[in-house]
């Protein structure tokens, strides 16, 4: 029955909603967009982090060459690889920080 009263439930709250009875709930949180990385950029990243392509791809959790691939800008960085690049580029410590990497 949880299931059912839950559906219901989120049923009321529509119906409410669209009557203006209840307000929508705000979400005061806004999220950065993903910025878009030339192949430039990323070597500058890796390069700032004195990083060799390997070291760098297992960092991001890509074969190297997906890296070589960025690089040359065959090929570009989507999704949780930007948002990633995004972070080193602004923190290059940051793996450090995180014991994701020693030195």
């Amino acid at each position: 029955m949880e299931v059912y009263e839950g559906i219901m439930k989120g049923l009321q709250e529509a119906v409410d909603y669209t009557d203006g009875k209840i307000n929508a709930r705000k979400n005061q949180l806004s999220v950065t967009p993903l910025c878009v990385f030339r192949a430039e950029d990323i070597k500058k990243i890796r390069k700032n982090m004195e990083m060799t392509q390997s070291i760098f791809a297992s960092l991001m959790g890509v074969s190297k060459k997906t890296v070589e691939a960025w690089e040359c800008g065959r090929n570009m960085p989507d999704g949780p690889a930007r948002r990633i690049l995004s972070m080193l580029q602004t923190d290059p410590k940051l793996p450090e920080r995180y014991n994701i990497i020693k030195r």
